[in-house]
């Protein structure tokens, strides 16, 4: 029987721990990557290619499919803590290919730890996960999973989240972060897009742009990550529970975007539409890519013009209290940071 052990007591990340975390090359997982190497934490990455630049910093790099269980399996023995940030996220597509990335690989995942006897998992969700279309403004954790989902993405994250949930027992120790629209230098996936459809003249202003919305900077997303990790110990205070992680400063969104593409050296935007021409514009576009089996993204979903329009911004006081969470980069020196980066590259073409 594990004895509960005082959740004021920490335990370190350092040179005795190998961790594996899924998804080390993407966005969120190589900067939780790096911190461990600061921490001098043995590290594995668990990806399907391959990424030099890991490699470098001494990280050894497994290669797989998340929805595998004997190639996650062979990642994780050996390790004796677990960063589970591999994901599908996107707006379109199969409903398998989300469900057996997110919820069959999360399964995976879990059942490795356990035969593996690893006692940590700390898991990256979404707040996605209980979005029902409707403003959320200073909600807590205690808000409920929807009964509907307009997207693959969030439905197959929120039964991937139950399952870390469920799974916390004396032997496995499970959390789960919602960190809520990452950004920053070296973003693979939200900045990107901006500025393509930015640049493609396809981004308008959704709404009236009074609705206030969280992010986190990069560097703040991963430190969460960490924090988590060393307070995660079978019995201790935030075992089974998930948290909002956010700058707990939210802005208006568009407020948000505009100071994304100032950054990147493009023009704010000024045209907009309203939420409910994007929602039945998304509709149709829908419609369109279904039945014509157009491959991509279209512009724009019912559940993209959904997330646009509304608030979502949420009470981080069980992480500051329970984590120690307190974000140590403000946007605007994340802004700052944003910017630098986009001159550097840009002095790097030219």
């Amino acid at each position: 029987m594990v004895e509960p052990i005082n959740h004021t007591d920490l335990m370190p990340l350092g040179e005795k721990d190998i961790a594996l975390v899924t998804g080390g090359g993407g966005f969120l997982g190589k900067a939780i990557v790096k911190k461990l190497v600061e921490k001098k934490v043995q590290v594995r990455s668990f990806s399907r290619n391959s990424h030099p630049d890991l490699e470098k910093l001494g990280v050894v790099h497994v290669k797989g499919e998340i929805s595998n269980s004997e190639e996650v399996k062979n990642a994780i023995k050996g390790c004796n803590i677990v960063f589970h940030v591999a994901a599908k996220a996107g707006m379109s597509g199969p409903y398998e290919e989300y469900y057996k990335t997110n919820f069959v690989g999360t399964q995976n995942v879990i059942e490795a730890c356990k035969q593996a006897s690893v006692k940590r998992l700390v898991y990256t969700s979404s707040p996605s996960v209980i979005f029902d279309g409707k403003d959320m403004e200073g909600v807590n954790e205690s808000v409920p999973y929807p009964e509907h989902f307009e997207a693959h993405y969030p439905k197959t994250k929120s039964l991937a989240e139950k399952a870390i949930n469920s799974a916390n027992s004396p032997e496995l120790a499970t959390v789960a972060l919602r960190p809520h629209l990452i950004w920053g230098p070296g973003d693979n996936n939200l900045i990107p897009r901006i500025l393509a459809r930015a640049r493609a003249g396809r981004l308008r202003i959704i709404g009236e742009n009074k609705n206030k919305v969280d992010t986190i900077y990069i560097d703040n997303a991963a430190t969460a990550h960490l924090l988590a990790a060393e307070r995660l110990f079978p019995g201790s205070k935030i075992c089974g529970k998930k948290y909002f992680i956010s700058q707990g400063d939210p802005r208006p969104l568009w407020d948000i975007v505009n100071a994304i593409l100032v950054a990147a050296g493009e023009k704010p935007l000024t045209a907009s539409v309203s939420a409910n021409t994007a929602y039945y514009v998304g509709w149709a576009l829908e419609m369109i890519w279904k039945v014509f089996c157009i491959s991509g993204e279209p512009p724009m979903s019912r559940w993209v013009a959904g997330e646009m329009a509304t608030a979502h911004w949420f009470d981080i006081s069980a992480a500051r209290n329970d984590l120690n969470f307190n974000p140590q980069v403000s946007i605007e020196e994340g802004m700052k940071k944003l910017g630098e980066s986009f001159q550097t590259e840009n002095s790097a073409k030219n």
